[in-house]
C-alpha cells in the first residue's frame, strides 16, 4: 500500500514549449534506461529477496522511481502543452505528433515502444543487485547526455536532480550487494569467488 503524496519531488515549471527536448527527454519515461522500467524492475525484484534490508530497499527506491517517472512525465507535458502545428513540425515532432498528439506515451527518444524486455527480475540476488547497478549508471549517462543537448535551465535543473539521484541509487544498491556477500560467506559468493562455482560442480560428479 502506498499514500500518494501530490507535489513532486523536484518543483517544475516551464514557461516556454521545446518539442526537440521533450522528445528526448520521453526516452528516460518509457525508454530503454528510463523511469518506468527502473521502477517496475525493483518493485518486480523485491518478492525474491533473501533480507528485509534488502526488500525494503527495492521497495524504497521503486516507488521513488514511480516519482521520477511522474516528473519526467510532467516535464515532457510542459515542454508541449502549448505546441503550434508549425512547431510541431518545425521541431521535429510530426511522427510523434501524428500517433499521440501530445498525449505522455512511453517510447525511447527514437520511437521504440516501451517493453519490459529491457530488464530483468532473475530470482538472484546477485545477479538483480548487479544488473540495478549498471542500470543506474545507465541513466545516469542518459541524463548526462540530456543535459549536453538542452541548454534551458528551467528543464536542466530538475534533471540535474534526477542524476544525482542514480548516483545516490547506484551506491545504495552497491552496499547492499556488499551486506550480501558478508550475510552469504565467501564460500557461497560466486561473484567474488569463481572459484565455488567449479568446487560445486566437481562435488556434484563425485
Amino acid at each position: 500500500m502506498w499514500t500518494y503524496l501530490k507535489l513532486l519531488q523536484y518543483p517544475i515549471n516551464i514557461k516556454s514549449t521545446d518539442a526537440r527536448a521533450a522528445k528526448i527527454i520521453m526516452s528516460q519515461y518509457g525508454g530503454p534506461d528510463g523511469e518506468l522500467g527502473a521502477s517496475l524492475r525493483y518493485l518486480s525484484q523485491r518478492f525474491v529477496m533473501p533480507s528485509k534490508p534488502v526488500v525494503g530497499l527495492l521497495t524504497d527506491i521503486g516507488t521513488e522511481e514511480l516519482g521520477h517517472m511522474e516528473m519526467i512525465c510532467a516535464i515532457v507535458r510542459q515542454l508541449t502543452r502549448n505546441l503550434t502545428p508549425e512547431q510541431v513540425k518545425e521541431q521535429g515532432f510530426a511522427d510523434y505528433f501524428v500517433d499521440h498528439t501530445v498525449g505522455i506515451w512511453p517510447s525511447s527518444a527514437s520511437g521504440v515502444p516501451f517493453s519490459s524486455g529491457g530488464f530483468q527480475s532473475k530470482g538472484d540476488v546477485i545477479t538483480d543487485l548487479s544488473e540495478n547497478m549498471a542500470a543506474e549508471q545507465k541513466a545516469r549517462t542518459t541524463y548526462d547526455n540530456i543535459l549536453r543537448l538542452v541548454d534551458n535551465p528551467e528543464v536542466r535543473e530538475p534533471i540535474k536532480f534526477l542524476r544525482e539521484r542514480e548516483i545516490v541509487h547506484y551506491q545504495r544498491f552497491g552496499e547492499a550487494l556488499r551486506k550480501t556477500a558478508e550475510d552469504m560467506g565467501s564460500k557461497n559468493f560466486y561473484a567474488f569467488n569463481p572459484a565455488y562455482d567449479r568446487n560445486r560442480r566437481q562435488g556434484s560428479k563425485a
